[in-house]
């Protein structure tokens, strides 16, 4: 039997005909995240190690503990020590862009699957397909669209990231305590309002940890998307698989689980509930309050 289904060569016409199409669109989004994450890079490394060492460990000290501030100068340092620590920066660089990019996608959407039951629906298949899909295939349309470099990586690792900040978004926001929805709808809040004061403040740690899984996952990515040309730490694996190059691959195999220890540990701390739900319950409160004050005013008027 010779049937056969060209579906690879739809799919390969497809995305010629959107590359040509569409080649303006792809050009501005080139240059807008080569601007993003060379600035980022640029500032990163013209930063001198020790003083940009001791920035993170401050913000690992206020955000966590003094122990990861301990844990992210010896860690920071051995990059220095193993002559990674360029490599990491440009890892880094590509990384937060790309995770940036990330969040500002999926919490919109995750907002909008959670308020309507049809979209959610309709985009759950599709974040079922982007996960499981295999990550180096998104190298292809990205390499297609954009050639080899950093833009490529950036828009394979937005892709490959995405799906955790939209379901922990939407997760979050369906998992806020109904009584005090209908409390806020009870004080007269509108639905916008009832977001932005008490379902988005009541699921943010569930939303942070969404977003720590961007991060980590886009960490992840950048390693792969070394195989694009993105500089940085991935290439610097890839090279080593090349030529089987042990001590380089162990070094920058290292220095990425330094980095991904240290983004996982401060996004975790983001998350604590405790403060979030304080301040969430403290403006509803606040609220009824005033609503109590003013029914008082008017019928003693």
């Amino acid at each position: 039997m010779n049937f056969r289904i060209p579906l690879g060569k739809w799919v390969s016409d497809g995305l010629d005909w959107f590359n040509d199409t569409f080649d303006w669109l792809l050009q501005i989004v080139t240059t807008v995240i080569k601007f993003l994450v060379e600035g980022l890079s640029d500032v990163l490394i013209a930063t001198p190690y020790p003083v940009l060492i001791l920035i993170l460990a401050l913000v690992g000290w206020l955000l966590r503990s003094w122990q990861l501030a301990i844990g992210t100068v010896v860690t920071l340092l051995l990059i220095v020590a193993m002559n990674q620590w360029e490599d990491a920066m440009l890892t880094l660089s590509l990384t937060l862009i790309a995770a940036l990019v990330a969040v500002v996608i999926a919490v919109p959407v995750g907002i909008l699957a959670a308020r309507n039951d049809t979209f959610s629906s309709a985009i759950r298949p599709v974040l079922d397909f982007m996960q499981t899909m295999p990550a180096m295939v998104y190298l292809i349309p990205a390499v297609v669209f954009f050639g080899i470099g950093f833009v490529p990586g950036v828009f394979a690792t937005v892709l490959f990231a995405l799906p955790p900040g939209v379901r922990f978004t939407e997760l979050g926001i369906r998992g806020v305590d109904s009584e005090v929805v209908e409390a806020g709808h009870a004080f007269g809040s509108t639905p916008g309002k009832i977001l932005r004061g008490i379902q988005l403040p009541l699921a943010m740690p569930t939303i942070l940890a969404g977003i720590n899984q961007v991060i980590m996952l886009a960490l992840s990515m950048a390693v792969v998307a070394g195989m694009a040309g993105a500089d940085g730490l991935g290439k610097q694996v890839v090279s080593a698989i090349s030529t089987m190059n042990i001590g380089q691959g162990v070094e920058a195999g290292l220095s990425v689980v330094f980095l991904a220890v240290f983004l996982d540990r401060v996004t975790a701390a983001l998350g604590e509930p405790k403060a979030f739900k304080h301040s969430a319950l403290s403006a509803l409160r606040k609220r009824r309050t005033r609503r109590q004050h003013a029914a008082a005013a008017t019928a003693s008027a």
